[in-house]
């Protein structure tokens, strides 16, 4: 009996991780057409990439898988991600950071560049064995602002022994746009890379032409994709980028997947949309799905239906583009210092409740940063508003010149938002 009551709870003690066989992962040719397998089954990716404690939601909303950017130096806190994904039934891409040449990682340096090798082949030991683990993502985006192809011989490197370490699952890198050059770089100095991730945003549209012409005809999976790009969106006349609001945001998400991702049944495996949380981009709403107050935005609504073919039972407001003075951010507004002001915002919900109206004003972002790289949230002007609770605000604009840009987010009370922002310049006449 003692003997029993021992292993029973030793049982308990385990992750269940620990005890069972990591997934069989292969991707294989079916009637001409690539297919990702996970222990035998037919795995199409619908995956986000995460950023926080999102797990249980995307779940929830029918995605499958998610991905991340890096292992991360807490082995404790990885593994608890990874068996909190087998329990959400969730598989992850696992990302493994990879020294990018813009960051200062030089490729000529044979001791830095073998150090990095070995330091990732202890990063696919520790998880390696682990179920929830889908496939390895060697780099995010290396051929962002680089100059050095040996960048992609320590790609090949890395993806050989991964490879030798741990025969169960594919391995890929992910590309911010691709030509043949690249393809050709790639074939040449990793071709044993498994599939390829594609990174395209307003200009997804183009991805069966940069497939032609590129000459790429292997399995790939669409690593990032979502709202249009700040660096290809409508400019004001001091060059702010023109943010989408979030109802045209969700409709483009939706029309991208089912033009474009979806209609790929030859090569394309999935995809991951960005982002599964929140994070500052040029603003605190750009890439995010979710509020920075966890309130769940049009976007993730549009997501469910994607993958699921229903939309939830209580869906979040809808929004028209904010204006300022009577006019839209594509008139470039220039507001006088301390004279008095009003926006309005449209918003409607569905489900008939209550909205609430938060407007804040930020000093607009000096950023110059590339490839998501990290970004401080702008700060906050302080401004007496008077709310009017029907989706419109007056304000008196700052009293010094600047650029600046006002949001509102727009929340009915049962856990969703939307949300719209505005650049503006405050200068004397």
């Amino acid at each position: 009996m003692l003997q029993h009551l021992f292993v029973s709870i030793l049982a308990l003690a385990v992750p269940a991780w620990a005890v069972a066989a990591p997934s069989q992962v292969r991707i294989v040719q079916q009637e001409g057409a690539y297919v990702l397998l996970v222990d035998g089954q037919p795995f199409h990716v619908k995956g986000a990439g995460m950023a926080g404690a999102g797990q249980e939601a995307l779940a929830a909303r029918g995605g499958n898988s998610f991905r991340t950017w890096s292992t991360g130096t807490d082995h404790v806190d990885v593994r608890a991600m990874l068996d909190r994904a087998q329990r959400n039934g969730l598989k992850v891409a696992m990302g493994i950071e990879v020294g990018n040449e813009r960051h200062g990682f030089d490729y000529d340096n044979d001791a830095a560049v073998a150090e990095q090798l070995e330091r990732i082949r202890r990063e696919v030991g520790l998880y390696s064995d682990h179920p929830a683990v889908l496939m390895w993502v060697v780099g995010n985006e290396l051929n962002l602002h680089y100059s050095n192809p040996k960048v992609w011989n320590a790609v090949g490197q890395i993806a050989d022994m991964i490879h030798r370490e741990d025969p169960h699952h594919p391995v890929m890198t992910t590309l911010a746009g691709f030509d043949r050059k690249l393809i050709d770089l790639l074939k040449a100095r990793a071709p044993s890379l498994d599939l390829i991730g594609i990174q395209l945003y307003g200009d997804i549209g183009a991805l069966p032409e940069k497939l032609a012409t590129s000459g790429w005809t292997g399995p790939y999976v669409v690593t990032e994709w979502g709202p249009t790009g700040h660096w290809e969106s409508p400019l004001t006349a001091w060059k702010a980028p023109i943010e989408d609001d979030a109802s045209r945001k969700a409709m483009l998400l939706q029309q991208r997947y089912e033009q474009v991702i979806a209609a790929d049944t030859e090569q394309g495996l999935g995809s991951y949309v960005f982002l599964w949380g929140n994070k500052q981009e040029r603003t605190p709403t750009w890439y995010g799905l979710f509020l920075p107050g966890g309130e769940s935005t049009p976007a993730v609504d549009a997501m469910q239906y994607v993958w699921t073919g229903a939309w939830p039972s209580n869906r979040a407001p809808s929004v028209q583009p904010l204006t300022l003075d009577g006019r839209r951010a594509i008139d470039s507004i220039t507001l006088e210092p301390g004279r008095e002001y009003t926006a309005q915002v449209d918003a409607r919900d569905t489900d008939g409740d209550t909205l609430r109206y938060r407007w804040t004003v930020l000093h607009e972002t000096t950023a110059t940063s590339i490839g998501g790289d990290r970004e401080d949230v702008p700060p906050q002007v302080m401004l007496a508003m008077q709310d009017d609770g029907k989706g419109g605000v007056r304000f008196a604009a700052p009293g010094k010149p600047g650029a600046y840009r006002l949001f509102v987010d727009v929340l009915d009370g049962q856990g969703h938002a939307a949300y719209a922002n505005l650049p503006f310049r405050v200068a004397e006449r």
